[in-house]
């Protein structure tokens, strides 16, 4: 996994856990500038945020709608790029270096300083690509570059989420990064105990979105021992739900237990849609996404273009 685009999953963060979608603007000619331009002291570097490893940083004036298509309500980008800027401490070159391999390029992480990437935002499907990286040292040289970086989704376990929500807020203006801070983010779904096991179930409202009948988001499932209140169990699945037909595909999943740590989940049905029966304490949590769909209906249904 590559740690700098990625985190690991905290149960305790998760735990703590608008408006019609407008045309895209007129497309502007996307400025003359490379990774390398990108670096130089003129460019007007927005900051994002800071932890102990990373600093991150965005080129508001690099943010460009390079792909649309015309819909029953007007123009709708599908792809937007921008150049951000990762500033990186001793521990997040360490831990930078060691993901995407380099230790032979880059030896010591003391070398590292920043890196300055061209991203393309697809919104309707919440993935990023890295379509151009450069790494550099503190007299701007370029390390180490690459090209083409894989399509990534983006949901609350991404390094990436201020980047795509900054950057999505600044074509359409739909309220991303509201909704990415907002303290009702999570959405209660169901909660049954069994046996002395509590089952619970939220869904990340940031990440919903409407494909013909199906809600797309991601689900976070957790498996509690009532007595001693300890963890259990986690699942963290994308979901799609037919609202219409009260059914439901896992497109993508991870599971975690105190034994085996994070571990990709397969799903025994390879994708197919399982119906969710009426006495099923899973139906409850359809009955609210239902609910939830209809009073949102321009947030779902936001960037949409079918």
């Amino acid at each position: 996994m590559n740690m700098k685009h990625a985190i690991p999953i905290v149960p305790a963060v998760l735990a703590l856990l608008l408006a019609a979608p407008a045309a895209a603007p007129a497309i502007p000619a996307f400025p003359a500038a490379t990774a390398e331009a990108a670096a130089a002291d003129d460019v007007s570097w927005y900051w994002l945020s800071s932890d102990e490893k990373y600093s991150n940083f965005i080129d508001r004036s690099s943010i460009i709608a390079t792909g649309t298509v015309e819909t029953a309500h007007g123009r709708v980008a599908t792809e937007i790029e921008a150049y951000i800027k990762t500033g990186y401490s001793y521990g997040g070159a360490l831990e930078t270096i060691k993901s995407y391999g380099l230790t032979d390029i880059i030896p010591n992480p003391a070398q590292l300083s920043y890196s300055v990437a061209r991203l393309k935002v697809n919104p309707q499907n919440r993935t990023v690509q890295y379509a151009k990286e450069d790494f550099y040292d503190a007299q701007d040289h370029v390390l180490w570059s690459h090209t083409d970086g894989k399509e990534k989704e983006i949901n609350s376990q991404s390094f990436d989420e201020p980047f795509y929500t900054t950057i999505v807020d600044a074509v359409f203006g739909a309220g991303e990064e509201e909704r990415r801070t907002a303290k009702d983010r999570w959405l209660d779904l169901y909660t049954n105990e069994v046996d002395g096991l509590t089952t619970s179930a939220m869904a990340d409202t940031t990440t919903m979105r409407m494909k013909g009948d199906n809600l797309l988001y991601w689900e976070w499932d957790t498996v509690k021992d009532v007595a001693s209140g300890n963890t259990l169990e986690i699942k963290f699945m994308k979901k799609a739900v037919n609202l219409k037909q009260d059914t439901e595909s896992i497109v993508n999943a991870s599971y975690w237990s105190g034994q085996t740590g994070w571990q990709p989940l397969e799903d025994d049905l390879e994708g197919g849609y399982r119906y969710i029966a009426p006495d099923k304490p899973q139906h409850r949590g359809i009955v609210v996404l239902k609910s939830y769909a209809q009073e949102n209906k321009d947030w779902v249904e936001r960037y949409s273009i079918n």
